[in-house]
């Protein structure tokens, strides 16, 4: 296999990780999905919840290793690590108010967000699992970084963005 991997070009490989990026997002959506059948919305957001407390640290570890970031390097490191998450290249994203101790993250275009919109769907309330992803997500990558929710299902958000987080770099943490 990693030969055949190796004898792909550029542009086959970064096709291959987007299609692994959509395969992800889909045995997520695909595993919520048969939960909320079975159990109901509440029950497959908590049992979501508990999920995200294990992978958003596993994904932040991976991250750091592959591309070098070490621990407590603040919101550079943060900024980052966000570029590299599985979904951050199928998903418009961007990082706003760049300064040492904070930034805001937008999640401009979601594709579960926007896949629900075309079919009529209302929002998907993911703020209660974006707070334990993000939060944790930040905290490994530095735990001085601390995470705040601006905007999110199902609260209220601008046409232009699902969702937005800020963190902030607390220096005497």
């Amino acid at each position: 296999m990693r030969e055949d991997l190796e004898s792909l070009n550029r542009e086959e490989l970064m096709d291959y990780i987007e299609d692994l990026s959509k395969n992800w997002l889909a045995i997520d959506g695909t595993w919520f999905q048969t939960v909320e059948h079975e159990y109901g919305l509440d029950k497959a957001i908590e049992l979501d919840v508990k999920q995200w407390k294990r992978f958003t640290i596993i994904e932040a570890k991976r991250i750091m290793k592959r591309f070098k970031i070490q621990q407590n390097e603040g919101i550079p490191a943060l900024i980052k690590a966000l570029k590299y998450r599985v979904y951050a290249n199928i998903n418009k994203q961007e990082v706003l108010d760049v300064s040492d101790n904070r930034c805001v993250f937008r999640m401009n275009d979601c594709r579960v967000q926007s896949a629900r919109k075309a079919r009529g769907l209302p929002d998907f309330p993911c703020k209660q699992v974006g707070v334990v992803e993000y939060g944790l997500f930040a905290k490994a990558i530095d735990p001085r970084i601390e995470t705040k929710c601006i905007a999110c299902p199902p609260g209220p958000h601008p046409e232009h963005y699902w969702c937005a987080w800020e963190f902030t770099l607390k220096k005497n943490a």
